[in-house]
């Protein structure tokens, strides 16, 4: 159960709103991609697993396990239905990172530690979980947020959210931290079709190794409600033009 990045470097993490549209969505992507479907939308766990098996029926198991807009409130809920079903990929909190790994039914799964923009160019927030949350924001150096995931056994660097490039040179500090730690990145929040571009090619001449940039709901249909596909196809292209 491996991810499918491009070239070993970029996979893309959109949401999907049926299983039709995941098949669909992993053709577009030509399979660099990672389904995401949200705990939020769950009440049981069992349903959210029995779900989950039907889109990885169609997109090679390539299912994420999200929160849902980063809500610190379903942590545990992602937790639960990690450990009741295999998925290569899982959404959480920073505090809840080790919690998580150590629940997960697949001990291999990539499994990445939201931090925050802080404001301070080189510091993140790393007070992202369901208690820590409603506290006084603790800001720490990017550096040592990375050195923290690693020993709670997190995969990679959550950065949300964005809001697309508002937090530009915040978000240059990550990406030159997670290359000089040899980490993985996940650009979320504000991502368009416009703003996609630059934001995959500042991580990539940064030189940080592994890019899951998080699409949503800029390529979601209105109406429908489904990741648009024809858009799914335009982001490979730019990827395709970007990685080389």
């Amino acid at each position: 159960m491996n991810i499918p990045f491009y070239k070993n470097q970029v996979v893309l993490n959109v949401l999907t709103n049926s299983v039709e549209n995941s098949k669909k969505i992993f053709e577009a992507a030509e399979g660099h991609v990672l389904v995401g479907i949200l705990s939020a939308n769950y009440s049981k766990t069992d349903d959210a697993v029995e779900d989950i098996k039907k889109h990885q029926a169609v997109c090679d198991g390539n299912v994420s396990i999200g929160l849902g807009q980063g809500n610190p409130e379903y942590c545990y809920k992602v937790t639960e239905i990690a450990s009741s079903v295999k998925v290569p990929h899982i959404n959480q909190v920073f505090p809840i990172v080790g919690f998580t790994r150590g629940k997960s039914a697949n001990e291999n799964a990539f499994i990445n530690s939201l931090v925050s923009p802080s404001g301070k160019v080189g510091y993140v927030l790393i007070t992202t979980g369901p208690e820590s949350s409603r506290l006084e924001p603790v800001l720490v150096p990017i550096d040592m947020a990375i050195t923290l995931i690693k020993e709670m056994g997190g995969s990679s660097v959550k950065y949300f959210p964005m809001n697309g490039l508002k937090y530009r040179e915040e978000y240059i500090a990550v990406t030159k931290a997670c290359a000089k730690a040899n980490f993985a990145l996940e650009p979320t929040g504000g991502i368009t079709l416009d703003n996609f571009e630059e934001i995959l090619q500042i991580a990539v001449d940064n030189n940080v190794p592994k890019i899951i940039p998080h699409v949503y709901s800029s390529i979601i249909d209105k109406d429908s409600k489904d990741t648009n596909v024809e858009e799914i196809k335009t982001l490979m292209s730019i990827i395709k033009r970007v990685v080389v």
